[in-house]
């Protein structure tokens, strides 16, 4: 479709999906009275604007069903996040929903270098989390065999990539990350698998890991993105051509870039701000204006022309570290240390207060590549160090620990270890 076109059928589609929202969602038809504001007022699309957000409280608030909008008799399926700070966020899905969600992913898998007929090692975890069970509707609705080993169990992954021989694999890019170290230290080869493509998502990455993983594999490396509120993986997708940042599918969800700083103020394309998304067809959890925390840019489409592009997403509002008046994110370390290599792609942000100071301190423990003495360990941490300061603008210890003996990820890796306020 032109852009034309999907601007066309996203107005359509938003008309509809406000009205529907607001008529079958207590939710929403109180936010929008709050607000002053009624369904008929979206004329155009930039009276998107006009309506109020959602966030991951409303939904908790709203535990476990207050967000659906059809009857229980009509959602076919339950998802929810792990609920490890709170209230866990809950999701339905009608029949056509878990069909259109499908389709979706499958166009992602599809964008990424997968074919019908291909085998696909899915490593994603399965059951409340959507990533695994939503890549494996996307692998089968594309004529795919998907093999639905789920996360964990790092040896048994490796004896089923050996056995099974699997055209591609999908997990997040710290499992692969995982995997492929795990062979190694088996003696295994990485890149004389079977694998060619890897669809990696469900948190934050550089082109410098993805560098890293398409050297260790042999293969080409592209990005999935999603999330469980908006409809779970499969939101948006790379393509393996252009290897540019994710094709949103836009006849599905309307995205938006907001100043996260001053909430009225909407981005123009080609400004980074704050994701947010407005689901145009789903039935049983439709949801308006959803800040997603993500921080990304939109972009025109490339390979996808009709639809825009999303920039690999720098952070998330909420894994933000403000150090000394300084602003980073988890992903600016794993960027500059990447870039030196002495040093590998595991490492931990430790966050401290010490006691009788008002200021933070961060150390940032990391590994070293093997076969490093003592000296050239010590010089590739301060090199580290140094880059940090000049690129970021703030001071940080580095502890280059031994190889291995950092936590390994088994889905989404923790990055950051906040112990201020900790004995």
């Amino acid at each position: 479709m032109s852009r034309d076109e999907i601007e066309a059928l996203q107005l359509a589609r938003l008309q509809e999906t406000v009205s529907y929202a607001y008529s079958r969602v207590p939710l929403y038809q109180r936010k929008f009275d709050e607000a002053g504001v009624r369904p008929e007022d979206l004329k155009e699309l930039d009276d998107l604007a006009k309506f109020p957000y959602t966030t991951k409280e409303d939904l908790r608030q709203e535990y476990p069903f207050g967000m659906f909008a059809v009857p229980m008799d009509q959602v076919a399926r339950i998802h929810a996040s792990s609920g490890t700070t709170g209230r866990p966020t809950v999701v339905g899905y009608t029949k056509q929903d878990l069909d259109t969600w499908a389709t979706i992913v499958a166009r992602c898998f599809r964008a990424s270098g997968v074919r019908p007929g291909m085998k696909v090692h899915n490593a994603y975890g399965y059951g409340l989390f959507t990533g695994g069970l939503g890549a494996h509707a996307g692998i089968e609705k594309l004529g795919a065999t998907v093999i639905p080993m789920s996360g964990g169990q790092t040896e048994k992954q490796i004896q089923l990539i050996q056995d099974f021989a699997p055209d591609a694999i999908c997990c997040t890019p710290t499992y692969l990350l995982t995997i492929g170290d795990a062979m190694m230290h088996k003696g295994l080869d990485p890149r004389e698998t079977s694998l060619k493509y890897a669809v990696l998502g469900a948190e934050p990455w550089t082109n410098e890991m993805r560098a890293e993983l398409e050297e260790m594999f042999g293969l080409k490396a592209s990005d999935i993105y999603g999330l469980s509120e908006v409809m779970g993986p499969g939101v948006a997708g790379e393509s393996v051509e252009t290897q540019d940042g994710s094709h949103i599918w836009e006849d599905h969800f309307r995205p938006e870039i907001v100043d996260p700083f001053d909430l009225t103020r909407t981005m123009a394309d080609g400004e980074q701000g704050e994701l947010v998304f407005t689901s145009l067809t789903k039935q049983a959890l439709p949801i308006i204006r959803y800040r997603t925390k993500d921080l990304s840019t939109l972009l025109p489409g490339t390979a996808r022309p009709g639809h825009r592009r999303m920039a690999r997403i720098s952070g998330r509002t909420d894994d933000m570290i403000i150090l000394r008046g300084v602003n980073l994110f988890p992903s600016q370390i794993e960027e500059i240390a990447l870039r030196i290599p002495e040093l590998s792609p595991h490492f931990q942000l430790i966050l401290t207060r010490p006691e009788g100071k008002r200021m933070d301190d961060l150390t940032v423990r990391i590994e070293p590549r093997e076969g490093l003495t003592p000296e050239q360990r010590a010089a590739a941490g301060t090199t580290l160090k140094q880059q940090i300061k000049i690129h970021i603008g703030s001071s940080c210890t580095i502890d280059v620990v031994e190889p291995g003996s950092l936590e390994r990820s088994n889905g989404k890796l923790r990055r950051i270890y906040d112990l201020r306020g900790q004995a």
